[in-house]
């Protein structure tokens, strides 16, 4: 039964499985990386890794993550700040993913290393350009990736590869991943961690994939055909209606119920 777009047994379903995906079924995903530690920097720098290379074969990117996270060691943080610029090629320089080739990789690390040393933290950055009464964090995504590409070194010159790192939702890219970083970070429940207090989660966006394009066009949250900013938006606010304020939390399950071939 429907009433003004709000489906009871919808809103039964979509609760019961946000429960049944927890921790438990975390593996594989991308995510399972940043657990691996505990300070809130090593947390950041191997979310915001993670994200950028969540894209693709499942298991390409968990083996590419897991090279990544051998370099760091038991700390992103510090391997990324007491290394100096040529250990740091040196040990990225092989680190090759679809579009991302070694050198992509090495100055994404020294892009890392240019934001810590100079803001002290990726969400300080993220803070200048966040705008607490907005109704989503469109304008806030492209501002910090525009400022995210302009911590790459100057020779990274305008690659098509650094402009896939950070898309932008005003070209109407639906900017899957960094809506999953920021999924992460904002959000707090047993998957995410709920670092960037000051941001809240009614703002978020559904990072959109082939997955949530899928079951969410099977559950009538979307009438678009692309997987676009347009789409994640719409499934965004159709989901609100099952929580408004926090209406990304069921990202995780629809996610890994469209991964995993489960029925809804």
């Amino acid at each position: 039964m429907k009433k003004n777009g709000y489906s009871i047994q919808l809103k039964r379903k979509l609760d019961y499985h946000y429960k049944e995906f927890d921790f438990s079924k975390l593996i594989p995903d991308p995510l399972q990386f940043p657990h691996r530690y505990t300070h809130i920097y090593d947390r950041e720098i191997s979310a915001f890794i993670s994200s950028i290379y969540a894209y693709g074969n499942l298991k390409q990117i968990i083996i590419v993550l897991e090279k990544i996270h051998s370099i760091f060691g038991d700390s992103p943080y510090s391997y990324i700040l007491e290394s100096s610029s040529k250990k740091i090629t040196k040990d990225f320089s092989v680190v090759k993913h679809r579009f991302f080739d070694g050198q992509d990789s090495v100055d994404l690390v020294l892009a890392i290393k240019n934001i810590f040393e100079s803001y002290g933290s990726l969400k300080n950055l993220f803070l200048l350009y966040y705008f607490p009464d907005a109704t989503t964090l469109k304008d806030s995504i492209h501002f910090f990736s525009l400022s995210l590409k302009n911590m790459f070194p100057k020779n990274s010159g305008k690659r098509r590869s650094i402009e896939f790192m950070f898309p932008d939702p005003y070209k109407g890219s639906a900017c899957k991943r960094m809506n999953l970083f920021l999924r992460w970070m904002v959000r707090s429940d047993d998957l995410d961690f709920g670092l960037w207090h000051e941001v809240s989660p009614s703002q978020l966006v559904i990072p959109v994939d082939t997955h949530i394009h899928k079951v969410c066009t099977q559950l009538k949250l979307t009438n678009q055909k692309i997987a676009n900013w347009k789409m994640a938006e719409e499934i965004t606010n159709n989901l609100k209606k099952y929580d408004k304020n926090d209406s990304v939390k069921y990202d995780f399950a629809i996610c890994h119920i469209g991964m995993r071939k489960l029925n809804f």
